[in-house]
Formats: C-alpha cells, structure tokens, sequence
C-alpha cells in the first residue's frame, strides 16, 4: 500500500505567528509589467476579499507593485481586517516603468516607505515589512540599521529579506531578527535550494516567489502533467502542492488577478500524492 506524508497546513511566523501556508500575492492586481492601475479595479478588491472569505491569513505586497497600486487596493478592500490577516510587504525597489525595477536601499528612502506602507495598508504597523532587494551601493547594516530603529518604534513587527543568499541572510542576521526569505523557487527551478536548506534548520519561512513550474516540465504529456490528470488536478495545483509538500517552512504566494484561478489555486492545499508519486515527480524534475 502506498504511503502518503501528512502535510502541515500551518506555519508559525518568527515562530509566534501562526498562519495558513497556503497565501496570496498581489502583485497582478496592477497593470500590465506590474505597472499602474489594474483593468478593473473593482474587481481586484472582489479577488482580495474572496481570498480572505477563502480562510486565506498572509498576503504578499509590495511598494512597488504599481508602484503604490498594490497596498492601496489591499486597504481599501480589507480594511479593518479581519482578525488573524498578516499582510507582509516589501520596499528597496523602485520604479523607472514597466517591468523596469532599480534597488534603492537608502536609509532615508526606506524608512520613508515604511511610513507610506503605514499609511496605503491603513495599519498602525506592519506585520512582515522585507527588505526587496539588497542594494550593493549601501551597505547593508545602514539599510538594515534604519529598519531595526522602526521595528523598535513599533511600526515594524517582524523583518524579512528578498532573492539573497545564504551568506547574506547571515549578515543580516547579525543586524536584526530575520523570520523569512523570499526567493524564486519552483519544482523546476531550484538555484535556491541551499537557501531553502538554510532557512528549514533555522526556522525561517521560506516564500518562494514564480511558485509554479513552467518550461519543459509543466508541458503537455510529461510527469507533472500525467499526475496533475491522475488526480484531477491542475498542473499549476500539482506545482503549489509539491512546493507544500518539499518543506514544512515553505509559504506559497500564488498571485492572480481571477477569482476563479484563485479558488483553484487555494484547492492546492487538498492535492494528496503518495509518497511514490512525489518521488517519482522529484525524479522528473530532476
């Protein structure tokens, strides 16, 4: 008989926060290359709101994501949350146009947008405010530095960082508690295994941000495939289910801007493979 591991359905953030696994983000509810306004902005909200109707208790964010499109949508359609919502957003990116992205770690400049999160979130403090990027013309204990000063104000409760190596989260680490990692990871795209390693011994979450596979693996007739079918699941399920199931520090944040794809992504959560079934999928990827 085929034995299937039992998979947690929940992570405790900085080790005190407890929260579902399965989470949303937001940064599709812009406009095309994640710039400007969305094309119905009514129906943003609809998809934030049916995401929290939907027991979803972490959404993703950033600054940028419009820029200042994002965090405004997600205050105007969720506030005043509901009680056990974590929204967590980002800042050290800026903007020069579509799909255009340049870090900026100034001190001054973060802080400043920690104060405009504040106010676009319509919080008194942030839940999980990240670092985006890691500038390399700042150095990291200034950028860092202003952020444990607005965490000790109480406007910041847990500190996270985004696409950055193991060597840098322990650098970080010695300027200010990290609770979580944001990466690019997939089933097909594993650069930040290490990371993921890393951060499973240390207790740290783990986001991984283009959550589903894509390319050769994802195509018609190949392992991903032929299980999703087995199942009667999507591909894109199957990819979010195995990312639930690769560890338990793991936080997807599937992001749309359909209720319909939506509801289908948080389905992910219920696909059960057999411990051979995973196997064999790793094998594939592989």
């Amino acid at each position: 008989m085929a034995t299937t591991t039992t998979v947690a359905k929940k992570f405790k953030l900085g080790g005190e926060l407890e929260i579902h696994r399965l989470g949303y983000g937001a940064m599709r509810i812009t406009g095309n290359g994640i710039w400007g306004e969305p094309a119905d902005r009514e129906n943003a909200k609809k998809v934030l709101r049916r995401a929290v109707e939907l027991g979803v208790e972490f959404i993703d964010t950033a600054d940028s994501y419009g820029p200042t499109v994002s965090e405004p949508l997600i205050g105007e359609a969720l506030a005043p949350y509901t009680k056990g919502t974590v929204i967590a957003t980002k800042a050290g990116l800026t903007r020069q146009g579509p799909n255009k992205w340049l870090p900026v770690g100034r001190p001054e400049y973060l802080t400043q947008q920690v104060e405009m999160s504040l106010r676009w979130l319509k919080r008194d403090r942030l839940d999980l405010w990240q670092l985006h990027r890691i500038d390399a013309k700042v150095p990291v204990e200034e950028s860092l530095g202003a952020i444990k000063k607005l965490q000790e104000a109480g406007k910041i409760r847990f500190v996270g960082l985004s696409e950055v190596s193991v060597e840098q989260i322990k650098q970080a680490r010695k300027i200010v508690e990290i609770v979580s990692v944001q990466n690019e990871y997939n089933l097909g795209n594993r650069k930040s295994e290490a990371v993921l390693e890393y951060c499973e011994r240390e207790g740290i979450a783990f986001i991984p941000w283009f959550p589903v596979a894509a390319g050769k693996l994802a195509q018609p007739g190949g392992k991903l495939d032929e299980l999703a079918k087995k199942h009667d699941a999507t591909v894109s399920q199957l990819s979010l289910a195995w990312l639930l199931h690769r560890s338990p520090v793991m936080l997807p944040i599937p992001g749309t801007s359909s209720v319909e794809h939506l509801e289908e992504n948080l389905k992910s959560a219920d696909v059960a493979l057999s411990d051979e079934e995973w196997k064999s999928l790793e094998a594939a990827a592989k």
